[in-house]
């Protein structure tokens, strides 16, 4: 039962998401604020029920089209697990749980949570993601929210350079790491009859996409000190992730998508909680230096 559980909420997806509410709360929290772990707790469960309950509720909503797909056939639902209703109604309590945590904690952590829902459950899933070829594009704006819900708790003003960096980070972060993974199952959503980029436009022009957001997202993680308090802790973690990205960007190119697929993978993932940790680690490192 756990197992079906960690699948229908995509347990791995919603790690991704409160690490990043995780860092977002770092980030925003003003160093003259009284720490309250109650509430820092509070914001790590309000994003975990919250994410939980979207992706949950995902499920529910394309499990016939998860059916036709060999990659999403043994999800819980669409592998007769547990059945909609009884999935729909888990997500929905999950949704209502987080709201209400995030509500209580701050009305703009509240808000910006219910437009990642709607965005998502909504816009994208039931338009965005059947219709347009370039779906993943809006379709990061709800995964790169959840940096900004931790962010909103701690400081609502969510629209100064600190947190636009963060959410620059996870949006430009998501082409790539979604367009990577649908050439590599290609197949799969040609199946489904979702237009994604390989499916309708071919390898060449997905490449081409693919570089042209990971060159972006690198120079976005360059130009950190333009958004955030950067010091010897940038240099010595963005410049060596940077150069990793590129280099198994150019391998993945060089083989026009067919060899180091899962490099290139995970060093745009790991990259990017990096990239989101370094002005956490640039904000307090003054603590661990005047400790010692």
């Amino acid at each position: 039962m756990l197992k079906i559980y960690a699948d229908l909420t995509k347990f791995g997806i919603v790690v991704f998401s409160v690490l990043a509410g995780l860092a977002g709360y770092a980030t925003g929290f003003q160093i003259e604020q009284a720490f309250d772990w109650k509430i820092f707790l509070e914001t790590l469960l309000g994003i975990y029920f919250l994410s939980s309950g979207s992706l949950a509720l995902n499920q529910v909503q394309e499990w016939k089209l998860d059916q036709k797909m060999p990659r999403t056939a043994k999800r819980p639902i669409a592998s007769g697990k547990i059945k909609p209703a009884a999935a729909g109604i888990l997500a929905v309590g999950l949704l209502v749980v987080g709201s209400q945590m995030l509500f209580q904690l701050q009305p703009v952590a509240g808000w910006v949570g219910l437009l990642c829902v709607f965005l998502y459950n909504v816009a994208y899933t039931m338009y965005w993601k059947r219709r347009w070829v370039f779906a993943a594009v809006p379709g990061a704006i709800p995964g790169a929210l959840p940096v900004t819900i931790g962010y909103a708790v701690a400081n609502p003003d969510i629209f100064n350079s600190e947190s636009l960096y963060l959410f620059l980070i996870m949006f430009l972060w998501q082409m790539p790491h979604f367009w990577i993974l649908a050439i590599r199952y290609k197949d799969d959503y040609a199946a489904g009859g979702i237009p994604t980029l390989p499916v309708a436009v071919g390898m060449e022009r997905t490449l081409f996409h693919v570089g042209l957001y990971t060159f972006v997202y690198v120079g976005v993680a360059l130009a950190a000190p333009l958004f955030v308090q950067a010091s010897w802790v940038f240099v010595l973690l963005t410049i060596p992730f940077c150069f990793k990205v590129m280099q198994e960007f150019y391998r993945y190119y060089r083989s026009n998508g067919t060899e180091r697929w899962l490099a290139f993978f995970m060093w745009l993932n790991i990259s990017m909680l990096v990239f989101i940790v370094i002005p956490v680690i640039d904000k307090w490192n003054f603590l661990f230096i005047h400790s010692n």
